[in-house]
C-alpha cells in the first residue's frame, strides 16, 4: 500500500509553484474558520486581497447571492450556522479559481438552502472542476458526472 507521494498542480499543461497553488484552489467546509470579528462585508473585502471574484461578482452581489444581504454589517460570529456555510459555499464557488474543494457541502442547510446550494451549483460551476467529499447524499452529489466511493479501495 502506497504511504507517500506528490502532488503537482498545473493549468493548461503549465505546472504552478506551491506558492501560487493556492491561489487557484477554494475550498468550503462546513469547519473551515471564518474571521467572526469581521462583518460579512469586510471578510468578503477582505477575501478580495487574497482571491478574485468570478467576472461580474462583487462583495455586495455576493451577499445577495448568498441572501445575506440584511446582515452584511453584522459580525461572522453572531450568524447562524446555515448563515456561515452560505458563506463559505457563495465565497468557493464565486472565487476566481480553477479547483473547487467542497466537504459535505449540504451541511447545515436547512431545505431551502439545499435548494439553493443545487441552484448555485448549476450557475457557477461551468469550465472549473469541481471536487465534493460526501456520503453521497444525492443532493450533494446529485449533479457529479463521475463519483468515487473510497470504500471501494480499501
Amino acid at each position: 500500500t502506497p504511504s507517500k507521494g506528490s502532488i503537482s498542480y498545473s493549468v493548461q499543461q503549465k505546472e504552478l509553484s506551491k506558492d501560487e497553488a493556492p491561489y487557484r484552489i477554494a475550498l468550503a467546509s462546513p469547519y473551515l474558520e471564518l474571521v467572526e470579528e469581521l462583518t460579512a462585508l469586510e471578510f468578503l473585502n477582505f477575501h478580495l486581497k487574497f482571491k478574485a471574484f468570478i467576472s461580474g461578482l462583487t462583495p455586495l452581489s455576493l451577499l445577495a447571492l448568498a441572501h445575506l444581504e440584511d446582515a452584511r454589517d453584522k459580525q461572522i460570529r453572531n450568524f447562524s450556522s446555515g448563515m456561515k456555510q452560505r458563506l463559505r459555499l457563495a465565497l468557493a464557488l464565486a472565487s476566481d479559481v480553477d479547483l473547487i474543494l467542497l466537504d459535505e457541502p449540504t451541511s447545515n442547510l436547512d431545505p431551502q438552502g439545499i435548494q439553493w446550494f443545487q441552484q448555485l451549483i448549476k450557475e457557477y460551476r461551468e469550465e472549473r472542476t469541481l471536487i465534493v467529499g460526501s456520503n453521497f447524499s444525492e443532493a450533494e452529489t446529485g449533479f457529479c458526472k463521475h463519483q468515487l466511493e473510497l470504500k471501494d479501495y480499501k
